[in-house]
């Protein structure tokens, strides 16, 4: 059992949803167990995050030396994805787009009930998790054709 190649598809998954699928190909993992072990990753940040984001939103307007754009690009967009989806809109673009970080301090920010936020970024980690590691490694497959 490659356990610290499993190790490595987590950590990579935690910090940005892609860098687990592009670590578990160059690992030279199954594409299912690169799809689980992205998963597992993603969730165990959104859990953590989950329990602790208020603290770590407090933590970082202690610490940020001026204070953030009212209206960015980002907010806007995460705005208008919260307004016509919800909860479910921003858990489907979190592995995309905001990293599960991002994702889960987001829906925290619109009040979200913690076992919503659970729930929801578990089905879309699950969908994105095996959409885009079979995606990547059929994708790294067709080298061999063209070789």
């Amino acid at each position: 059992m490659p356990l610290k190649k499993y190790i490595a598809v987590i950590l990579a998954t935690t910090i940005k949803f892609f860098g687990g699928q592009i670590t578990g190909l160059f690992m030279e993992l199954s594409w299912w167990e690169t799809a689980l072990c992205s998963v597992i990753g993603m969730m165990i940040t959104v859990t953590i995050v989950s329990f602790l984001g208020t603290g770590i939103q407090r933590l970082i307007t202690k610490y940020q030396s001026k204070k953030p754009k009212l209206f960015s690009k980002r907010s806007r967009f995460a705005v208008r994805i919260w307004q016509k989806l919800g909860i479910w809109g921003i858990a489907c673009f979190t592995p995309l787009f905001f990293t599960p970080i991002g994702g889960t301090l987001l829906a925290l920010s619109f009040k979200v009930p913690i076992p919503k936020i659970l729930f929801s970024m578990f089905v879309f980690a699950v969908l994105w998790g095996v959409i885009l590691t079979f995606a990547l490694f059929q994708i790294s497959e067709l080298r061999y054709l063209f070789m």
